[in-house]
This record gives structure tokens, sequence and C-alpha cells, in this order.
């Protein structure tokens, strides 16, 4: 991928969010200003800080855009915010055979190939991972850090998955090679050094909801079933907009625009919102599916219907442990480097994954 050109200013801005995020969480309370509570929730002091500095810069909302300098915009934040890179011992490029041409794939693991121990001779577990950014933005480069992080954290291997994006590529494209990867993953893990029946499949926001699918699709026999589901603020339901949307429509980094502008361009039909391969709390049955992980972040306009998920899987006898990480942004998941409280909920996070695929 090209060598993103950075100005001046998104370098001196990115800057000043990293310097502050770094004080001790008294000064950023005093910086911050009064505490925000909303829904009886308090927004961390760093989150706080974010929301205050995103105000003030001159970026524009992703609805002002089009989709190329949106990407363009994710990029650039990735590249100055992400920290440096956590070292692991496998990086590896792949190619994944997908139904609209070949798909490309990142492979992270903290252990070398051939490193399995005794108590654990199939191998490690292994999560196929979906990128966020609403289906639309968002690549490989934009979610390494989060992918390294899972992989160091949960001693699993993290295959990322550089689906098809919209508006190029409209639904039901992403969908579709998010299954394909997930088979892709299950015919190849003992060839890559995973364990085949401890596969895992994961995402954050549009990358949840590809998650999600993929789940169901396997149900449906496209796919081998995954063993575990880790579903971050996973965007859920296109048809209808549950109270955070209006409670957190804009303040909040992710705004109820850009979402509107996100699900416009993956759903140019708005009558496909209602198929579960779009929105998976429209399924008409979650009975069967792999135990799932379900992390929400309280000040996101994502938060309820990413519960209202979770909340369908236990009714459907589904394992699921539902997470809200009451202080925190959308895209928490890709701020560990600046935030402490986003590290700390993808480390539980990574805590639960290990555990999900953890050797039977």
């Amino acid at each position: 991928m090209a060598e993103i050109a950075i100005s001046a200013r998104e370098r001196v801005e990115a800057g000043i969010a990293i310097g502050l995020a770094r004080l001790p969480l008294a000064a950023q309370r005093a910086l911050g200003g009064r505490p925000i509570e909303i829904d009886g929730l308090r927004l961390h002091p760093t989150s706080q800080l974010l929301v205050k500095l995103d105000g003030l810069s001159e970026a524009a909302g992703y609805e002002a855009l089009t989709p190329d300098q949106a990407r363009r915009q994710t990029r650039v934040r990735a590249a100055l915010l992400t920290g440096p890179k956590l070292a692991l011992a496998r990086v590896e490029e792949h190619s994944i055979p997908g139904p609209g041409g070949a798909i490309g794939a990142r492979l992270y693991a903290a252990a070398p190939a051939g490193s399995a121990t005794a108590g654990d001779p199939a191998g490690g577990g292994l999560l196929v991972y979906y990128h966020g950014g609403g289906h639309v933005i968002g690549d490989l480069e934009t979610h390494d850090s989060a992918c390294r992080f899972l992989a160091a954290h949960a001693g699993v291997g993290v295959l990322s998955v550089d689906y098809r994006l919209a508006p190029e590529h409209p639904y039901p494209a992403a969908a579709e090679d998010a299954v394909a990867a997930l088979a892709w993953a299950a015919e190849n893990a003992e060839r890559l050094g995973f364990d085949p029946k401890r596969i895992a499949v994961g995402g954050d926001s549009a990358g949840g909801n590809l998650a999600a699918v993929a789940t169901l699709a396997a149900k449906a026999g496209d796919a081998p079933e995954p063993a575990f589901q880790l579903l971050i603020y996973p965007v859920c339901d296109y048809v209808e907009k549950r109270p955070s949307y209006a409670t957190f429509a804009s303040g909040y980094l992710l705004t109820a625009a850009e979402m509107d502008w996100f699900r416009d361009h993956y759903l140019p039909d708005g009558d496909a919102a209602h198929e579960w391969r779009a929105s998976p709390l429209r399924a008409p049955d979650l009975a069967g599916l792999a135990p799932a992980y379900v992390l929400t972040a309280g000040f996101d306009p994502l938060r309820d219907e990413g519960e209202a998920y979770a909340r369908a899987l236990a009714a459907a006898g589904v394992p699921t442990a539902l997470r809200r990480h009451d202080g925190l942004l959308h895209s928490f998941a890709n701020q560990t480097a600046l935030h402490r409280g986003a590290r700390d909920a993808m480390a539980e996070a990574a805590g639960a994954l290990r555990l999900g695929l953890a050797a039977r």
C-alpha cells in the first residue's frame, strides 16, 4: 500500500492528543472540564479529552467526504495515533480466493510456526478478524494495531481480512468475502499451524457485523461453524435506530450522520437492510450459534443494538457474555496505544478470546 502524505497540521494535532493522553488521569480530568454524564454513565477522562480535541479539529465528518477522502483520513489517524508496532513472531501476507477475486489477508501470531507445546499438540486457536469502518473505510493497516494486540495478549493467531468495500462493492460483497475467509481459514488452519477445531470470528463495528453474519452463514452450511464469536461494538441492525442513536447522535466521535452515510453506501437498496446478512439481529433463529463475547461502549450510537443482539443470543440459548465499557467511545479497539481504558477493555476481550479458544 502506498505511503500516505501527512500534513504538518495533522502531525501537530496527533502530537497534542498523544501528549495529553499520557498525562496522569488527574491532569486529564482538570483539562477535560466538568465530567460528562449521560444515562447514568460517566465519560472516561481520556475519552473526554479525545471528544474535546475532536471538536477543535478542522477534520470533516465522513458524511462530508468522498469514500476515498474518508479512507485517507482514517489511514492518517491510524498511522499517527496507534503507536509503535507490537513485535510478533509471525506477520505474514496471504491471499484468499473469494467470490469477487483474491481477498488480501494478514496473519499475526505471537509464537513461531510449529511451536505447539505438549499440552496443546494441535496448535493454537485462530481468530478470523474483520476490521471496522462502516463497510466503506478501513483496511489491514488501519487495524494492524488491534490485531497485533489481540494476537499478543490472547496468545492466538489472528487472520485479518481485507474484504471488499462499498460503494465500489456494495452489499452483499463484504458478507460474501467474510464467509469465504472463514471457510478458507478452516481449510488451511492446520497448514498455517493452528487447530481447525478452534477457529473464532471477530471484528469491530462493521467487522463485528460481518463476524456475526459469517457465524449465521456457517450455521446455514456456507462454511464450517466457528467455535467462538468476539463482537466489538457490532453493527447489528440497519433497520431500527435505537435510543443510543439519538442520545449520542453527535459529539462522541462516531455520529449518526456518519452511520447514515455508511449505510447508504453499503446498502443502496434500502430493502436489503431487512436481510440477516445485512442486519444479523433480523435473523429468524439464533439458536445453536457459537458462544459469544459482546463488547459495547457506553458513549456510542451503536451501543443499544449491540446489547440487543447479545440479549437475543442469550434468549436463543447461546452462551453469551455482554460487557459494556461505560466510559468509552466507539473505536476504542484502535485506541490501545493512546487510552488506558481502551487498553484495559481490549485486554479483557483478549482474555475472553483466550478462554473461548482454549484447548478442551
